[in-house]
């Protein structure tokens, strides 16, 4: 089956076109599908829902068809002769946006929940949408008006001399608003974790194992592994889930000197790679002699997991491992569970964050960072400088109503929406 939609003022008078008389407003009939000559093409069910109590606001038509190409597009075809147009990536959504069905938080959500790539970051984007996410902040900014008002009355009426920073408690209120933003900000971290996942990515000199571990944690062959030093040349990637996270981890060419210009060529597709993780993995081999030391051209800020692998070679009577270095094997498995626990704990993930979270973006990151700022540079302020305060809190709340999309430009719109997919 496959559903062909139709949203605007001209929705019902195209449908009528194709399929005869309406339904009553959201009640399904099968109806005959006919063409321009008036021949049938397809029979299924037709809905109605009449604005602005539809998905976008706006009038809409769906039509439920067989799911086979050619029905599919002659359907299509018909509606587009009729005046309609094809809609573009985003559009429902977004007219459902521009028509106060949804806010943009909201709107965001519809495409994380169609991308997701767990079930609980499904579950997230599900409470995304049923508005959890807009709620908590619409919260935060309801509290910022009663101090806003409570500091612009102060400024429009000089002659009361009061000194309003103390008498309406309002440094202990700023301190309260920026721990509920905090603590908003702290939940929208992890939804983004949950929403985008951990780039995990394993570096170390060659043959020390770094493919054997991914085929282990991915549970199949991924990467060949041979005793020939330098067999991967190129990134080899797989996709695990821990703790309902998705985890992208990626092989690499092993780095060290090398005249060969393809083994070369894998080494900066390395550093390459290292510079985009969220936690690299630094591998080295268990009971090596030489002395542990970072592989050149890593990013210094990146995330790092020491790990000492083939730990089955090693002696019974062997030393256990430096402090904060983790020994691995991936031919037995030992140290595995702890290894996928040092990725979570890394990424700032902790046990059953998934519960009650909500998906987030970067850019609501960015806008819940900036109102904390705001925040805090309000605090700093002493003595009667209300007009100072007050700025602070206009400008933390306008941050925060960006979350929503209430003060987002057009190319921030397009931009949002040009990636969702056809029909959504």
């Amino acid at each position: 089956m496959a559903i062909v939609r139709l949203s605007g003022p001209h929705a019902e008078t195209i449908a009528e076109a194709v399929a005869g008389k309406l339904p009553a407003v959201r009640t399904a009939r099968l109806a005959l599908f006919r063409d321009e000559s008036g021949e049938p093409f397809d029979q299924g069910l037709i809905l109605r829902f009449q604005a602005p109590a539809s998905y976008t606001g706006e009038n809409l038509v769906e039509f439920h068809c067989h799911g086979g190409a050619v029905p599919r597009q002659a359907l299509v075809q018909r509606c587009v002769s009729l005046g309609a147009r094809v809609a573009e990536p985003g559009e429902f959504s977004l007219r459902a946006f521009l028509n106060g069905r949804l806010d943009l938080a909201q709107a965001e959500a519809v495409a994380d929940l169609i991308d997701a790539d767990s079930g609980s970051a499904a579950r997230a984007a599900m409470r995304s949408l049923q508005g959890d996410f807009s709620g908590r902040v619409a919260k935060l900014m309801a509290g910022l008006v009663d101090l806003r008002v409570l500091l612009e009355a102060a400024i429009d009426f000089p002659e009361e001399e009061l000194d309003v920073l103390r008498e309406y408690q309002v440094r202990e209120r700023l301190q309260q608003a920026l721990a509920d933003v905090a603590s908003v900000r702290e939940s929208a971290r992890l939804g983004r974790v949950l929403r985008d996942g951990i780039q995990v990515v394993l570096v170390g000199p060659p043959n020390v194992g770094k493919s054997s571990l991914l085929n282990r944690l991915a549970g199949e062959t991924v990467a060949i592994v041979t005793d020939i030093p330098g067999t991967t040349r190129d990134t080899v990637r797989c996709e695990l889930v821990l703790d309902g996270v998705p985890v992208h981890v990626t092989d690499t060419a092993g780095l060290r000197e090398s005249s060969d210009p393809v083994e070369r060529i894998g080494m900066e597709r390395t550093r390459s790679a290292a510079r985009g993780a969220d936690v690299l993995l630094v591998m080295t081999e268990a009971g090596a002699s030489a002395p542990r030391q970072n592989p050149e051209g890593l990013p210094p800020e990146a995330l790092q997991i020491q790990v000492e692998s083939k730990a089955d070679l090693l002696p019974a009577e062997a030393a256990s491992p430096p402090a904060g270095v983790l020994r691995v094997s991936a031919h037995t498995g030992h140290g595995l569970d702890a290894l996928r626990q040092a990725i979570l704990n890394a990424a700032g993930w902790r046990e059953g964050a998934g519960e009650g979270l909500f998906l987030a973006r970067q850019r609501h990151l960015d806008a819940l960072d900036t109102a904390c700022r705001h925040l805090a540079t309000a605090l700093e302020f002493e003595g009667p400088t209300v007009d100072l305060v007050a700025e602070e809190l206009r400008l933390a709340h306008r941050s925060l109503e960006a979350v929503g999309g209430r003060m987002s430009a057009d190319a921030l719109l397009g931009e949002i929406f040009s990636r969702f997919c056809i029909g959504k």
